[in-house]
């Protein structure tokens, strides 16, 4: 059972964000699995009951990040995360292509929400020609979530704005990636039982985007057209 991160947890993080070397990372991988790694897990595993018992129907899986970056993509950085984070996400999910939900904690703060880690370009292109074609469903969302002061629309937005169907719609219309985030800094919930309940509320609020996003995917390309 999930029973809340730590003061060790944060201490672990700024450690090894400081540390990153292998001589470091054994001699505190106690530390890491104690009050990092097994807090994760939990968490991950009763948000991932508690969300499907409430959506049986959306197939998803909870997937753990590593600590351990790929050797490959290193970029002069070391060789361990500073970060760990949760997931859930489609089981056939391919790279970025597809929303996912997400929970993260890092040295400075947390962050939860739904989106694209990076969302393809054609994805967006998809979601630029649904709003075209009928931009009534998503003006609907784009008023709930004006609504509510929560989460944030956030991603990179074009350097020149296209022309979006609403200036209710341009926020969204303009984004070449895409992400609904509450970001924070540590607060007491993430130290106990609460941050299961606070995620799956959120994940509950974010579903209608989730299947929003989801559905685009199986758009015809609009730049093939």
């Amino acid at each position: 059972m999930f029973q809340g991160f730590s003061d060790a947890t944060v201490d672990f993080m700024w450690g090894i964000r400081f540390n990153n070397d292998r001589t470091w990372f054994e001699a505190h991988k106690q530390e890491y699995q104690l009050h990092f790694q097994q807090p994760m897990k939990a968490l991950a595993d009763e948000v991932y009951a508690g969300f499907t018992d409430r959506h049986p129907d959306r197939p998803l899986v909870c997937k753990v990040s590593r600590i351990y970056r790929d050797a490959r993509r290193l970029f002069g950085r070391g060789p361990y995360k500073d970060h760990l984070w949760l997931s859930l996400v489609r089981p056939h999910e391919e790279g970025c292509a597809e929303p996912v939900f997400w929970f993260e904690l890092a040295p400075e703060g947390w962050s939860c929400g739904m989106g694209f880690w990076q969302a393809p370009a054609v994805t967006m292109a998809k979601f630029r020609a649904r709003m075209d074609r009928d931009p009534a469903p998503m003006e609907r969302l784009a008023r709930r979530f004006a609504a509510q002061d929560r989460f944030a629309l956030e991603g990179e937005d074009y350097k020149r704005p296209k022309p979006a169907p609403s200036p209710l719609l341009a926020p969204w219309y303009n984004k070449k990636n895409l992400a609904l985030s509450h970001d924070a800094p540590h607060e007491p919930v993430l130290r106990s039982h609460e941050l299961v309940e606070l995620l799956l509320e959120g994940y509950d609020f974010l579903l209608p985007y989730y299947d929003y996003l989801l559905s685009v995917s199986s758009d015809p390309d609009p730049r093939a057209q």
